[in-house]
């Protein structure tokens, strides 16, 4: 009877730990495969309102985190926002094809689609962003025509922190192709960017007041700056970019606003720029409205295949001449580092460091820059340096013209 006692207790034991089990909640996520909510993969149906209502379900979820899924295939979407705060974390796999509409004008915002105020955001998959951007591009004419037909952002993202973006592709956007304002704690990587080195405004990425962003791995080309790092963005490290066509890592254009804040902490190592207009590239406005400091920059390891302006700081800048003139820029650019820049320019000047005569660029550090010309105009690279402090050191190919 002991013996059966003993037994009898411990099945119960094991009984009541396998129902302690399987009521512990399992926080596994639960995917919204979004064909099976209703959307249509057949190009042409706007599949807006039903993404829209499967973020809100995934959005406001309980218990564990929600994927929402694109499986292959064409889905149209008009133009749609996805806002949190969310009840837990969302990824969206895409690995399918978004398809923007081809008008401009069936895009009522300034984003296609727009991802505001969320945490722990993973965007990620094999799929397209297809902007359809074409037919928009002969539209963008806005800095001769105050009348322009306003053109949408592929995707954007505001107040969105610790989140991630992994492996798409963004296609032909009617502008820029990424936008982020107010974002922190963010990653990018493995992104293929695409659109003709012709097509207007269509950046690649492109930060405002942003903080702890890490960009690697990813391929650029575009018909305006591969990144550009505005107003208010601090601690960005960029690595293994490959940028081409295009107007290169822009830190810019600053200065012309009153409301302007300070740029710093940027490290760009490892680029390869190929056939882009520009490669390394500050721009600020030479009547700046805001008295801002651009510092603590570090360029290294960046190669340089047949780049109109390897390395040009342009404190002069003037995008639509004429420009008016009231003074210099107030733009301070102070500590910079450029290690290890080599390849082919193919205008003489190869290294242009024009800063700003109230405010002249200082600390700047040159450690071996070789950069020959490769140009019609033939006779070797040259450099020009207007108002810059700094030193030099190694190789210097073309010679520097620091003080």
């Amino acid at each position: 009877m002991a013996c059966l006692a003993s037994v009898f207790k411990a099945l119960c034991l094991s009984l009541l730990f396998i129902a302690a089990v399987a009521s512990r909640p399992t926080n596994r996520p639960k995917v919204f495969n979004v064909q099976r909510y209703g959307a249509k993969a057949d190009g042409k149906t706007d599949n807006a309102k039903m993404f829209t209502n499967i973020w809100k379900s995934a959005c406001t979820r309980k218990g564990g985190n929600s994927k929402i899924y694109v499986p292959k295939g064409t889905f149209y979407l008009g133009g749609v926002e996805f806002v949190g705060p969310c009840a837990n974390q969302i990824e969206f796999i895409i690995d399918g094809t978004l398809l923007a509409p081809s008008n401009p004008r069936n895009i009522k915002n300034d984003t296609w689609i727009n991802f505001r105020y969320i945490n722990n955001l993973i965007i990620s998959g094999v799929g397209t962003l297809d902007g359809q951007g074409k037919a928009s591009w002969p539209l963008n004419d806005c800095h001769r025509n105050p009348n322009c037909p306003k053109l949408a952002m592929t995707m954007g993202f505001a107040f969105v922190n610790n989140s991630r973006i992994n492996g798409i592709t963004s296609l032909n956007s009617k502008m820029g192709h990424f936008n982020f304002f107010s974002v922190h704690h963010f990653n990018i990587t493995d992104v293929t960017i695409t659109a003709p080195g012709d097509s207007p405004n269509t950046d690649g990425l492109k930060f405002g007041f942003c903080s702890n962003i890490n960009i690697s791995k990813t391929h650029i080309g575009t018909g305006d700056d591969c990144i550009a790092i505005l107003s208010g963005t601090t601690n960005m490290d960029i690595s293994n970019v490959n940028c081409g066509p295009g107007h290169g890592i822009s830190v810019g254009s600053l200065g012309k606003n009153k409301e302007e804040k300070d740029v710093s902490g940027l490290t760009v190592r490892d680029i390869v720029f190929n056939g882009t207009s520009d490669g390394i590239r500050i721009k600020t406005w030479e009547s700046s409205a805001s008295k801002i400091l651009v510092s603590n920059f570090v360029y290294e390891n960046i190669q340089m295949i047949n780049v109109g302006n390897p390395i040009n700081i342009d404190q002069k800048y003037c995008p639509h001449p004429p420009c008016e003139k009231k003074g210099e820029s107030h733009v301070q650019i102070q500590d910079l580092k450029l290690k290890n820049i080599y390849g082919t320019s193919t205008n003489k000047v190869a290294v242009n460091l024009q800063c700003s005569k109230s405010f002249p660029c200082n600390n700047v550090e040159l450690t071996d820059i070789n950069l020959e010309h490769k140009g019609v105009e033939g006779g070797p690279s040259t450099a020009v340096c207007e108002n810059v402090d700094g030193s030099a050191r190694g190789k210097m190919v073309p010679q520097h013209c620091l003080n």
